[in-house]
């Protein structure tokens, strides 16, 4: 039987020092050592330093003020994790493989083993799995134990995750070209969020006991058949790793949410023989008798178990996995009087037309390995109150967690994933050396496996907003990049290859134009276009604009409301809130979005109150985006999306082009487009 043991069970610390100090007490622990510039503190794991040292009282509360600048010298140093591992969960692993599996680790350094470097790491967007066997020291034999003792403060084995300096800079601004270093951008800083750089372990890791055959990789995917009535359709592939020479047998069963008692009849079931020369398993069912899984507000969305045993001679279970699914098919036509070249936006769910409404999916935080699973349920739960059906994931971010889609799956919102690039102004062209392509590809390849199951995944994209405008100079074509892009063609056929049944988008916006002019009205150019973000005038030249689009899809619009007056000056720490013009060193933190002076400009004087102007503010935000919202939706199906950027605030701003603010409150916004939505 193989075991595994979930590591945030356990009591962590973290120390921190001068880069490479530690290195001089190469086996020293870090409760031990007096290199140590920050002694080791409590570190929950998942988790960040910054948390930790917050928690701790070694940094202040960057969400405060200025605050965020006394933060920065976090990454100025190495930083060390350390855990003691339980005699009883290695005691009996003799002739076993021993495995550190850790999900994400956010971003680069070197893995540690009762002092000895045994791995390095240096991309926070794929799993690092580290075989511990050579290096453990063997404590004496005894029965293994499901739970961690209370004390191992007697461990013979002491491992550690070493964080050594991340990047400098990959934040808004500079080369898309050139930002070949795998971080999540966003928390460099960006328009919307002040520079938090995480560092940390952000997702699950576990200690794995591998004692005989397992799974060791898995992919399951959904569709329906919709003719001539409508069935599931079930794909399983995956492949055994055993070192045996007899045959085993895997056990596949589906069963509906709810009839998990092993006595209930499953929905179907299988059993494959593998023998001992075959590795690789498939299966694929037909004619399942199911319930469809539909968008929020469309129908239900029922889910599934895919229970995967691997059996041994006896038929006990080796290995066990499961997986959620949910059964729709999704097609794509074009939309009501595009021109015929045009890509197809008119988004088709079992059968039905489906309009996409919804919001561009930022992280919760820019330290997100501290987001709990509440503050998820709070946010996507509203979205589902204010009728969303999608929303994008945006590419300067990360794979968001399992949880985030099993909340998707369960909320009934369809997920557009990225993979994580975007643009940055002076260059918005993808990378296209070999080391680069290799590297996202690899990337891509963890993303669809670990994601492909969940029912709400429907779309696969690039990035954020790439161009051909490499080294700051315009391409003779400078719109969206295409699949003729190196790597964005990689990533296309990666799609192609393991998720063949959802779309694969280059890049968001997509198609002749990145924005929509006036100018360029009637001439068939705007499919996926971003923008505008913000009223330049007034609410009546909004209105125009409006009225003549012919946009097919508008996967980015915003306008810019303050948030409340009460939130505002819970965050101004030591500085004043008033007046919100870019002269306030507090609103100057996410400058793009202070209308102070349009304020003056309407009403010929300046705000009588911090509350005046939000009051003002806030109506005018939820007056343009009810505006937009309903000209795109009222030329439904001629045009097949509206996705607002931006859905919720990571960073207590003073004005942003957020409806959900710091606190997960929603702004007057909120249930202006709601009201658009449920029509």
């Amino acid at each position: 039987m193989n075991n595994r043991y979930d590591l945030s069970r356990l009591s962590w610390h973290v120390a921190g020092f001068v880069p490479y100090a530690w290195r001089l007490g190469a086996t020293r622990e870090i409760g031990e050592t007096q290199l140590a510039e920050i002694p080791a503190i409590p570190a929950p794991v998942p988790g960040s330093v910054q948390q930790a040292l917050l928690d701790a009282g070694e940094l202040p509360d960057w969400n405060l003020g200025l605050n965020a600048r006394a933060c920065e010298w976090v990454e100025n140093r190495h930083w060390i994790y350390e855990v003691r591992l339980p005699d009883a969960w290695i005691g009996n692993s003799e002739g076993a493989t021993v495995r550190l599996r850790c999900l994400g680790l956010d971003g680069n350094g070197l893995i540690r083993l009762n002092g000895w470097d045994i791995a390095t790491f240096d991309n926070s967007f794929v799993p690092q799995i580290i075989d511990l066997t050579p290096h453990l020291s063997t404590p004496e034999s005894g029965p293994v134990e499901d739970e961690p003792r209370t004390d191992t403060s007697a461990s013979t084995n002491v491992l550690q995750i070493i964080f050594e300096c991340p990047p400098r800079w990959l934040g808004q601004f500079g080369y898309t070209s050139r930002m070949t270093e795998w971080k999540p951008r966003f928390n460099y800083h960006w328009d919307w969020t002040a520079r938090l750089v995480q560092i940390g372990i952000w997702d699950a890791l576990f200690l794995e006991i591998v004692k005989g055959p397992e799974i060791s990789e898995l992919s399951v995917t959904t569709d329906v058949s919709l003719d001539p009535e409508s069935s599931g359709e079930l794909h399983v592939w995956g492949r055994v790793t055993a070192e045996s020479h007899v045959p085993l047998t895997l056990h596949c069963a589906l069963r509906r949410q709810g009839d998990e008692d092993e006595r209930s009849a499953p929905v179907r079931e299988q059993r494959i023989v593998l023998q001992p020369e075959t590795s690789v398993f498939e299966l694929t069912w037909r004619e399942l008798t199911v319930d469809l899984w539909w968008p929020n507000g469309h129908g239900e969305q029922p889910l599934y178990t895919v229970t995967m045993a691997l059996l041994d001679r006896e038929g006990r279970a080796i290995e066990r996995i499961e997986r959620t699914v949910g059964f729709k098919h999704v097609e794509w036509r074009p939309c009501a009087g595009a021109p015929e070249s045009a890509d197809p936006w008119l988004c088709v769910v079992n059968g039905h037309e489906v309009f996409l409404q919804g919001f561009n999916w930022t992280p919760i935080r820019p330290n997100f390995a501290d987001v709990d699973d509440a503050a998820y349920r709070q946010r996507l739960e509203l979205y589902r109150d204010l009728h969303v059906t999608v929303l994008r994931v945006w590419g300067g971010a990360f794979l968001e967690k399992e949880i985030f889609y099993n909340l998707c799956d369960e909320l009934g919102l369809l997920v557009w994933q990225e993979f994580p690039l975007s643009s940055s102004g002076v260059d918005n062209y993808a990378p296209d050396d070999a080391e680069s392509i290799a590297a996202q590809a690899a990337i891509a390849r963890s993303y669809i496996r670990r994601r492909q199951h969940h029912v709400a995944l429907f779309i696969w994209c690039g990035g954020n907003e790439l161009q051909n405008d490499r080294d700051g100079a315009r391409g003779p074509d400078a719109g969206p990049l295409d699949t003729s892009h190196p790597l964005l063609g990689r990533l296309g056929n990666i799609v192609a290859e393991m998720d063949p049944t959802r779309r694969y988008l280059p890049t968001s916006p997509s198609g002749p134009t990145f924005g929509a002019m006036v100018s360029d009205f009637g001439k068939g150019i705007h499919w996926d276009v971003h923008g505008p973000w913000k009223l330049e005038t007034d609410l009546e030249s909004w209105q125009i604009y409006w009225s003549g689009d012919d946009a097919l899809a508008r996967t980015e619009v915003g306008s810019p409301g303050p948030s409340s007056a009460e939130l505002i000056r819970r965050y101004a720490g030591a500085l004043d809130p008033y007046p919100g013009t870019y002269a306030n060193p507090l609103w100057r933190r996410t400058s793009w979005w202070i209308e102070w002076p349009r304020f003056v400009a309407e009403l010929g004087r300046e705000p009588q109150s911090l509350e005046e102007y939000v009051a003002w503010g806030q109506a005018r935000q939820a007056e343009a985006l009810r505006i937009a919202a309903q000209a795109c939706k009222s030329r439904f199906p001629a045009c097949g999306a509206f996705i607002v950027w931006m859905g919720h605030d990571s960073y207590p701003c003073t004005a942003n082009t957020s409806i959900i603010d710091f606190e997960g409150e929603p702004k007057p916004a909120a249930f202006a487009l709601a009201e658009v939505f449920q029509e």
